[in-house]
């Protein structure tokens, strides 16, 4: 058993009768949804779930798994995704598949927000690993750009697969991939690009996530701001 499906396997425990449960999105998301499957079947688990994305949704649908829609619900009881990036604050970068607004929108509603991770996505500061995608409306980009450029931002719109145009999200936007200064903490940078006009959404989870669980060699451990604790 690899560690993307053994932390899947742990987070699965906090899930009991009656809960609605959001699906986060990503392979070792996979792995949650295949065991909540396995544990409906097996141990009559009785939950409903809400997908981040399609791609988990149908997943949820072809394992029979219940399932509602986003816009039928306004809070749920446990939030299980993965993330690209995790600071010793617990600060999360998301949305390599951008699916940001989804996501943020399950993880600020979840009475329970856990992330599930190995340990190669422990980082020292936001953007050390990866760009921040931020989801910006099409006809507002370049402008959104400029605004994003005048706090330290550098970078430009995620190309689509083909490399002949823009990439565009589930629901119309654009995606600008930036980069800043690392010496900006994740609670001011949040703040910077959540007052940017034009953005929709961006990858920084600030002050999200209840429970980060980190799978390291065949062990998982809760991450503190010290380190982790078995």
């Amino acid at each position: 058993m690899n560690d993307k499906q053994l932390v899947a396997l742990h987070a699965a425990k906090y899930v009991k009768n009656g809960m609605l449960v959001g699906l986060g999105t990503g392979s070792t998301v996979n792995y949650f949804i295949d065991e909540l499957a396995r544990l409906q079947n097996e141990e009559d688990l009785n939950i409903t779930t809400v997908a981040s994305s399609t791609i988990s949704a149908q997943r949820a649908q072809t394992l029979n798994l219940p399932i509602v829609a986003l816009e039928h619900i306004s809070q749920i009881d446990l939030y299980v995704d993965g993330a690209d990036e995790i600071t010793p604050d617990k600060t999360l970068l998301k949305g390599r598949g951008s699916d940001l607004v989804k996501e943020k929108l399950l993880a600020n509603a979840a009475k329970h927000f856990i992330t599930v991770a190995d340990a190669s996505k422990l980082v020292s500061y936001i953007g050390q690993n990866f760009v921040i995608p931020i989801e910006v409306i099409p006809f507002a980009w370049q402008l959104a750009k400029k605004s994003l450029e005048d706090i330290g931002g550098q970078g430009d719109l995620r190309p689509n697969a083909a490399k002949d145009g823009f990439w565009v999200t589930s629901h119309g936007s654009y995606v600008l991939d930036m980069k800043f200064d690392k010496n900006l903490n994740a609670g001011t940078l949040n703040a910077l690009i959540n007052n940017t006009p034009g953005v929709v959404e961006h990858g920084i989870f600030y002050q999200l996530a209840d429970t980060i669980l980190i799978a390291d060699n065949g062990v998982v451990s809760e991450y503190q701001p010290s380190g982790l604790k078995n």
